[in-house]
């Protein structure tokens, strides 16, 4: 499979002219966010986490974007997105070149997920509270595009019950991987791209 390419202007473009899912009616919807992070690594990579293996926790295990709740003292989602990016794991605003919001997901369980997209610059050290994140999962863009192609997800939206991402030992699915089946799509048409380029710079 041929790289694409990820720039800022890119992304922008592709967020810009797409038609993103909006907040759902009603007022029974917790709003939540979370910041689906792209960085290099000899390619293009997605940040992601596996929740703590905690008995009772309804997340035990699941595979994640970082982000959680929106507090009242955040001055908005974005805020939110940028305060967990940093509580979670370490990594600092400056260091994250935001691109924007991606629309808002849905969860069974009520929640009103918003998701923003930002570029990491890799600088600074991921740290993580290992009572609350089991490990940090560094995945590349061209393993989802694959995964994406075998499963036969492209032009169709498959039953949740069949959308999931499997990665090395664990399976992306529930919201998580709508949120990843959605942000593939956008990129589809920039699959047959020579180079793959993160922050502007070509790898």
């Amino acid at each position: 499979m041929k790289q694409m390419k990820i720039t800022s202007s890119c992304l922008k473009y592709i967020i810009g002219n797409a038609n993103l899912p909006g907040p759902p009616d009603g007022k029974f919807y917790q709003s939540a966010c979370v910041f689906l992070i792209l960085f290099e690594r000899q390619e293009p990579h997605l940040l992601a986490i596996q929740k703590s293996d905690n008995e009772g926790y309804p997340w035990r295990n699941q595979v994640a974007l970082p982000g959680g709740h929106i507090d009242k003292f955040d001055a908005g989602p974005e805020e939110a997105a940028f305060r967990e990016l940093e509580e979670e794991l370490n990594i600092q605003r400056n260091h994250v070149e935001l691109i924007g919001s991606m629309g808002h997901f849905k969860t069974i369980h009520y929640k009103d997920i918003e998701v923003f997209i930002g570029l990491w610059n890799g600088k600074g050290s991921i740290r993580h509270d290992t009572e609350e994140i089991a490990r940090v999962l560094e995945i590349p863009v061209k393993e989802l595009l694959r995964i994406h192609n075998v499963k036969k997800f492209h032009g169709r939206e498959p039953d949740i019950r069949d959308l999931r991402y499997p990665y090395q030992d664990v399976v992306i699915w529930g919201v998580t991987a709508k949120i990843l089946h959605f942000f593939i799509e956008l990129l589809h048409p920039f699959w047959e791209e020579t180079f793959a380029v993160v922050g502007g710079r070509q790898i």
